[in-house]
């Protein structure tokens, strides 16, 4: 995806002018015209996938092929306060939140344009944010990205062979070894997986099968929500800063139903720090050959993750 006007897109500006923040009497008009409100949801100024887009520049010629980036793009603002991000929440606040991704998830997928629904969050000036006001990103893609689609054809192989969901036999392996679950309650685990990319990954996987959001019960969204806190608390007490990281929500494709068997509602956390001062950074293996080097093995930092999250209160 190309989208050279968000080279000019809003970079860190101050508090009294974030745009995030709602729209209060005296104060500048932000992107929120109300004074107050819970979570708010509106399309990205600086969009790089839209409902109605231009025609691709220029003609490509053989081997190449271009078309016009339909989709969309949205911000999730998750509160009003502008430092009240979702470690901070109460489970009853994140539910909101999990609540209105649902909702998202299930207005775009019905488009025609879209394929794929991804629910992120960019966390931290590490990871490259330029709204300091807590929120997260909602992308609808009109074709599966190349990493959902490499989970996609991985499951469907998976269960053609063994005729299981290979998240579930995942989640059924990591439960009963227990060395690199970091929390679990009724409804979801929180583990380092096996093969983690990043030493302080950690996925919140469904304990059932459940596809995607709309599939949750009430008090699943309610469990799914005091994971994600215990976990992300966690994570702030594992270094005694607010530590970054990626936030991205898997789940079914929306391109038919012929994905549900297949898919397996995840919450995937991938932090980038490997110590206090050292970053986890992307070089030769992990850029040119597509193969992580991990510097600390799972087990060792989930042990590391339980102590946080005992110390945050978990």
């Amino acid at each position: 995806m190309f989208a050279d006007h968000r080279q000019h897109r809003t970079f860190l500006p101050p508090d009294e002018l974030c745009p995030l923040c709602p729209t209060r009497d005296g104060g500048p008009r932000t992107e929120i015209p109300v004074p107050a409100f819970e979570v708010a949801v509106f399309e990205n100024r600086f969009p790089a996938l839209l409902r109605r887009p231009p025609a691709p520049i220029g003609a490509a010629a053989w081997p190449y092929r271009v078309a016009p980036a339909h989709g969309a793009n949205e911000v999730v603002v998750y509160s009003d306060d502008h430092h009240l991000g979702l470690a901070d929440m109460e489970p009853a606040r994140i539910v909101k939140v999990v609540e209105v991704w649902t909702d998202r998830y299930l207005d775009l997928g019905r488009r025609d344009d879209v394929a794929y629904v991804f629910v992120f969050e960019n966390r931290g000036l590490a990871i490259g944010v330029t709204l300091s006001h807590p929120h997260g990103q909602i992308y609808a893609y009109p074709e599966l990205p190349p990493r959902i689609l490499r989970r996609v054809d991985v499951a469907q192989a998976y269960l053609e062979e063994h005729g299981a969901c290979v998240h579930c036999d995942v989640v059924t392996t990591e439960a009963a070894a227990g060395i690199r679950v970091v929390a679990r309650n009724r409804a979801f685990l929180a583990y380092v997986p096996f093969a983690a990319r990043f030493p302080y990954e950690v996925h919140i996987a469904s304990l059932r099968h459940a596809a995607c959001l709309p599939d949750l019960t009430d008090a699943e969204r309610v469990d799914l929500a005091a994971l994600l806190r215990a976990v992300l608390r966690g994570y702030d007490h594992l270094f005694g800063f607010a530590l970054p990281y990626v936030m991205s929500v898997h789940q079914a494709p929306t391109s038919g139903e012929g994905h549900r068997p297949v898919s397996h509602l995840q919450v995937e956390l991938t932090p980038i720090h490997r110590t206090a001062e050292k970053l986890k950074y992307l070089a030769g293996s992990e850029i040119g050959a597509g193969a992580f080097v991990n510097d600390t093995a799972p087990e060792d930092t989930a042990a590391r993750l339980r102590v946080a999250m005992a110390a945050g209160g978990a």
